[in-house]
């Protein structure tokens, strides 16, 4: 007589979360986010919040939304983990050249009365930028190519371009000045040849040393003081659409003060800023000057 066969134990599923957030899960996770960064979570983005964690429970080994809460609040704003949260829950869909109408005032007027003053003897042939939430990096180098080809004819100006943003993958991917095909896709050729280096992979280029040592960046949250300037223009382009009203406020406070008086601030045009900045002047529906 044959032996019983040993019995074959199976493995058990694999925990999954439920397929959403609960309305109070939701609730929690808003108030966390708002509360760190300003960003306003709002009930209509319970699916795509619920996807977003869903990631990072795949990623951590965490079983629920309500552990991975936990685990978030226990975290600081400089933890891997939260800084993982934040790029899944945060948009970087952005390419260089992006709202041609910006670039088109940014060189053919801004640049050229820079480059004209210099040539009369007037100015101080220095330059602060600062690129506010600048993701991985395509709006700070769309200003140095631009600033590139404006002073290449003048003598040497002292030029710094700050990118700054909340995310620490962002800036990474931000500081190695490497852009993609879709990021290149509206870049004029000239420049494209001029201030960028095509790799072995005909997808990938690489921003040249005239581009990158005019970049620096660092993490900056707008919600605080920015502790750099002041600059002669700030870009704070679609970022503000994620801020309530009152964030909104406090943010172009923290702008406004970075500015120097005379210089400019570059809002995206579906901002909403033009109520909030009453002391300054509009000179466009995107373009704002602080008074002297």
């Amino acid at each position: 007589m044959k032996p019983p066969l040993p019995e074959v134990i199976k493995p058990l599923p694999p925990v999954c979360p439920a397929e959403q957030v609960s309305d109070a899960e939701l609730k929690k996770y808003a108030e966390l986010i708002y509360a760190r960064t300003g960003i306003r979570v709002s009930p209509q983005k319970k699916t795509l919040l619920s996807n977003r964690v869903r990631r990072r429970l795949r990623k951590t080994g965490i079983k629920g939304f309500e552990e991975y809460f936990a685990h978030l609040k226990k975290l600081t704003p400089a933890d891997p983990e939260w800084d993982a949260f934040l790029q899944e829950i945060t948009t970087h869909e952005t390419y260089l050249f992006r709202d041609e109408s910006h670039w088109t005032w940014f060189r053919t007027q801004f640049l050229a009365q820079c480059a004209s003053e210099a040539r009369a003897g007037r100015g101080t042939r220095k330059l602060r930028i600062w690129s506010a939430a600048c993701s991985t990096g395509d709006e700070p180098a769309t200003i140095a190519c631009c600033i590139a080809d404006a002073f290449s004819a003048c003598s040497p100006w002292d030029v710094t371009i700050l990118g700054t943003d909340i995310g620490v993958g962002a800036l990474e991917q931000a500081k190695s000045a490497v852009f993609g095909e879709r990021a290149m896709r509206l870049v004029p050729r000239d420049y494209s040849r001029r201030f960028f280096q095509q790799a072995k992979d005909a997808r990938i280029w690489q921003a040249r040393p005239v581009i990158t040592d005019m970049l620096r960046f660092r993490q900056h949250n707008l919600m605080h003081a920015m502790r750099d300037g002041p600059f002669d223009v700030v870009f704070l382009k679609n970022v503000l659409i994620y801020f309530d009203t009152d964030s909104k406020r406090a943010v172009l406070e923290n702008v406004r003060r970075a500015i120097r008086p005379g210089g400019l601030l570059v809002a995206g045009a579906a901002e909403g800023v033009s109520d909030l900045v009453r002391d300054f002047h509009r000179l466009q529906p995107w373009l704002y000057r602080r008074p002297e």
